[in-house]
């Protein structure tokens, strides 16, 4: 178990395949319980205890994040020309910064929450004063229906490539989330 510094038992710690193992039989439950309504009832209480597991194991593997090589790997990956793989280099340089990633979105709109299970707070846009590690969402326009996605290095954002700045869509109404990491 482990405790705060006023010694409250907050949760019992997992490993990377104990955690994967209860995420595997929660979905499992949430399946069944949506084919039968009368194991719904019976499976609510397990379902929910086993997301709460699953949200731990984020959690904890939140501070195991190490921007440095967060950093490396966006600078190593970078191209000057986008190749429409925003979502996937920030992927790749999340996981290569020791996060988790089972299940993920395409779409580099649909981020938000997965960076949330990863540690990173949803903040106001600091575009004026970026930090390492940060990453920023820009959310579907019209003409561009995936959204953006891109990590900040410490000199430059970079997605898939070498941004100019952060202002990547010249789009009427973009918006924007911010996101970084809670340490």
């Amino acid at each position: 178990m482990l405790v705060d510094s006023q010694y409250i038992e907050i949760h019992n710690t997992y490993t990377q395949a104990q955690a994967q193992e209860i995420v595997q039989n929660t979905n499992q439950y949430s399946q069944r319980a949506s084919l039968d309504p009368k194991v719904n009832s019976n499976l609510t209480a397990e379902y929910l205890k086993n997301r709460d597991v699953f949200n731990t194991f984020n959690m904890e593997n939140a501070s195991r994040i190490e921007v440095e090589k967060f950093i490396q790997k966006l600078d190593s990956i970078k191209s000057h020309v986008s190749s429409q793989r925003c979502a996937r280099s920030i992927r790749i340089a999340l996981e290569s910064a020791g996060a988790v990633i089972g299940a993920h979105p395409i779409a580099a709109s649909d981020w938000g929450d997965t960076l949330m299970k990863l540690g990173y707070k949803h903040i106001q846009p600091e575009f004026d004063r970026p930090q390492e590690g940060d990453i920023y969402i820009i959310h579907r326009t019209s003409k561009h229906v995936y959204g953006h996605i891109a990590g900040f290095t410490g000199s430059e954002w970079v997605s898939d490539f070498k941004q100019k700045s952060y202002d990547v869509y010249k789009d009427d109404g973009v918006q924007y989330e911010y996101y970084r990491l809670a340490l």
